[in-house]
């Protein structure tokens, strides 16, 4: 299973920093889980709770440093669930797009796969190590790499997939599951279209669901029926 986590949702309630409680919450569902079924898990953690690219890059700066920025931000994460997972009692690894031997290891694909077959949980940093991707797009790219099952999408502030933006039409329904391409279609932008294309193109099923309430992230890794099924 890979398991991507929105940085936001990791943030403290200011939208800011690391929310110490959240990421203990999250470790030890995610730990008694994959005790509980014996699954590899990896993890792809985004940046938003320290820096967005995007948001960079509409304030005019460059978008490729911009991106880059972001991707320092994805690695401090990446650090900080390391801490709460091994705190635990989950051995993990981090493993950087981005070169940066001091504090984790290059993200090599056979020895990711190595670290899983070990009973550890692999952290993807950095993104692709690339500019215009986000994270969403790389947890599809790394799933499809390690041959995982499933592509689990932990979302802040929404719950799954919805026929129109919640936050700005009352009247907008979640979609209990949609292809992808009816979503590419219909411009359902929860989830990056570049993301959704990857899994369509290679018949990888991803689950979007909200990381709240607590206990979520069990239920989601656990199969049952939350948030949004896509599938091709």
């Amino acid at each position: 299973i890979v398991l991507k986590l929105s940085g936001e949702a990791l943030a403290e309630k200011s939208g800011f920093g690391l929310d110490t409680d959240v990421l203990h919450q999250v470790a030890t569902e995610l730990y008694e889980t994959k005790q509980e079924l014996g699954v590899d898990i990896a993890v792809v953690v985004g940046g938003g709770n320290f820096w967005r690219g995007l948001k960079g890059a509409g304030q005019g700066m460059d978008q490729a440093q911009a991106d880059y920025m972001g991707m320092l931000a994805t690695v401090m994460n990446g650090l900080a669930f390391q801490d709460a997972l091994e705190r635990v009692g989950q051995q993990s690894r981090v493993m950087s797009a981005v070169e940066m031997p001091k504090v984790a290891e290059p993200y090599i694909r056979r020895r990711a796969e190595r670290h899983m077959e070990k009973g550890r949980v692999v952290i993807f940093g950095a993104v692709a190590g690339l500019p215009y991707f986000s994270t969403d797009t790389v947890a599809a790219q790394r799933a499809l790499e390690i041959r995982a099952d499933v592509v689990l999408v932990a979302k802040n502030g929404v719950d799954g997939v919805y026929n129109a933006d919640p936050r700005h039409d009352a009247e907008a329904e979640r979609l209990d599951h949609v292809t992808y391409q009816d979503a590419l279609v219909r411009g359902l932008k929860v989830v990056d279209s570049t993301a959704f294309s990857l899994c369509m193109d290679n018949s990888m099923d991803m689950r979007v669901f909200g990381m709240e309430p607590a206990g979520n992230v069990t239920r989601a890794l656990l199969g049952e029926p939350i948030g949004t099924l896509v599938t091709a």
